[in-house]
């Protein structure tokens, strides 16, 4: 049915339980749709009634099918999969294991409490470099997902036995403020520098497991100035806001990699927190290091941040009156 340039399309979905869950609680899923397309969206029944202009109703069912396909395969479907399938539209289904993903299937990572999947080209590529590559970077801004990319790679190739241990480290470098005397040991003084390390853990694996872990030291979150002395051997190892390490800093850690081991050096170039006049060692690295084989250069821009939309356009606002 056609009226002037808007038209009707019907979907239908042969599975009455599977479009309760594609429509999403109280509808949710169908009025994110809706905002995304400025397509109307009617249930009825099993079908699904869209009215709109040609070209947005063509987008809203390629997400609506591949949300419905994704839930046939037994996956959840949330806001951030709605995100994703706009953003790269439908990918091959795997079939295969992890490595299977480098000869066209789907990029995922799997971890202990959830599957992890890129929502942009740029976090694609990054998480194809981080299985490919023994030392990466990821570079640029904040909500990006370079370092929770980077966590969820290292958590997964030490389920499968690719590497015995993982490390995680931070510059204990504050972001503008003295924060003066902290009480406690040592531990309680470094921890709130490293809650986002915490955080992004807890994402993929269960409590128990991680606690266990971090007991017997097969998982180590540590500032960046214990890394001093270590070869780091058979292991993931992240250094995240890499942009507050001092150049003398950088070559330290990158000269801990060891036999059987990989490295991600995370960093935002425009949030560095050093004192006036101490050079970054993220930039120095990026200089120094770039042309050589088998190190890979991650670049994210505000397009690819995946936190709140108002970040995106937080990030964008700052970039252009850093242009001014």
């Amino acid at each position: 049915m056609t009226t002037g340039t808007l038209t009707e399309a019907i979907l239908e979905f042969p599975d009455n339980r599977l479009l309760i869950d594609l429509c999403g609680e109280f509808d949710r899923n169908l009025t994110d749709i809706e905002a995304r397309t400025g397509v109307q969206i009617l249930r009825r029944g099993n079908q699904l009634a869209l009215h709109g202009p040609a070209e947005a109703q063509d987008a809203a069912q390629a997400v609506l099918s591949a949300l419905y396909q994704r839930l046939e395969q037994g996956r959840p479907v949330g806001r951030a999969d709605i995100d994703r399938e706009f953003r790269l539209g439908a990918e091959e289904i795997d079939t295969g294991d992890q490595l299977e993903m480098f000869a066209g299937g789907k990029v995922e990572i799997k971890t202990r409490k959830k599957l992890v999947e890129p929502r942009t080209d740029a976090q694609k590529a990054y998480v194809r470099e981080l299985f490919q590559n023994e030392l990466c970077f990821g570079i640029g801004p904040a909500g990006t997902g370079k370092t929770y990319l980077a966590v969820a790679a290292g958590v997964n190739m030490f389920i499968t036995g690719q590497v015995d241990k993982i490390i995680l480290s931070r510059p204990a470098v504050e972001a503008g403020e003295k924060l003066g005397y902290l009480p406690g040991d040592m531990k309680d003084k470094v921890d709130p520098y490293m809650q986002p390390l915490y955080d992004a853990l807890n994402d993929f694996l269960p409590g128990k497991q991680l606690a266990r872990m971090m007991e017997e030291k097969v998982i180590e979150i540590a500032p960046l100035a214990f890394m001093r002395g270590r070869t780091l051997a058979n292991a993931f190892v992240v250094l995240d806001e890499a942009q507050n390490a001092t150049s003398m800093q950088m070559k330290m850690f990158l000269t801990r990699l060891g036999e059987g081991s990989r490295m991600v050096i995370t960093g935002d170039r425009t949030q560095i927190d050093l004192p006036r006049g101490v050079s970054s060692g993220l930039a120095d690295a990026e200089r120094l290091l770039k042309s050589i084989p088998k190190i890979s250069f991650s670049y994210f821009t505000s397009k690819d941040v995946v936190r709140h939309p108002l970040v995106a356009a937080i990030i964008e606002a700052y970039e252009a009156d850093a242009k001014v």
